[in-house]
């Protein structure tokens, strides 16, 4: 009688533990959110965030006014400039 009145308790443990682990790593991290990979901009600022962890630094093209320009950036966020002077910025496929 024991093991029958157990195991609905068991059962049920390892469901909530399940759940709740899964619930936990679906949710983003807070730095993810405020520096996602790539370009983004803030109110007042533009920022490119190479997200690496070989510590390469990348070449990224921007999308600013007159020519784009070309600007080599290292692992982390790097600010490129105000975000009403910069339309965006990518990877050209290039370290330097």
């Amino acid at each position: 009688m024991r093991v029958r009145r157990s195991l609905p308790a068991v059962i049920g443990a390892l469901a909530l533990g399940l759940g709740m682990s899964l619930t936990s790593s679906a949710s983003a991290s807070p730095a993810a959110i405020q520096n996602p990979c790539g370009f983004y901009e803030t109110h007042t600022d533009a920022y490119y965030n190479h997200c690496t962890s070989d510590g390469s630094k990348i070449l990224i093209e921007i999308d600013d006014w007159g020519p784009n320009t070309i600007k080599c950036v290292g692992p982390g966020v790097t600010w490129i400039d105000e975000a009403s002077d910069v339309d965006g910025a990518w990877y050209i496929g290039r370290t330097c």
